[in-house]
């Protein structure tokens, strides 16, 4: 199993609009073929503590049967044009894969 984690940090001047086209576009991601399970979500309003970073705007969890179907969700069409229509409302990405 491959677990791929992304954190978006959205451009602050984006309009309600803009971060309900984002949010739609990250979602159309869990369709991907080669995607066992998807989850998406915001920072959870969890008690804040000094371990918990909630600066992040948005963050999907991906998990994929193996290597092999990571590889194939990062070239498939559906990656690529959510990829090509949304990168332009983010300010920052951060990715952790684990196995």
């Amino acid at each position: 199993m491959l677990v791929h984690t992304v954190y978006f940090w959205l451009k602050p001047e984006l309009t309600p609009a803009q971060r309900a086209e984002f949010r739609a576009g990250v979602e159309t991601l869990g369709a991907i073929p080669s995607v066992s399970q998807f989850f998406c979500g915001v920072p959870a309003g969890v008690p804040d503590r000094p371990i918990i970073d909630k600066s992040f705007a948005v963050a999907i969890t991906v998990i994929c049967k193996d290597l092999a179907a990571h590889d194939a969700y990062q070239v498939d069409p559906i990656h690529l044009a959510f990829i090509a229509s949304c990168k332009q409302f983010w300010a920052r990405v951060q990715i952790y894969d684990a196995e």
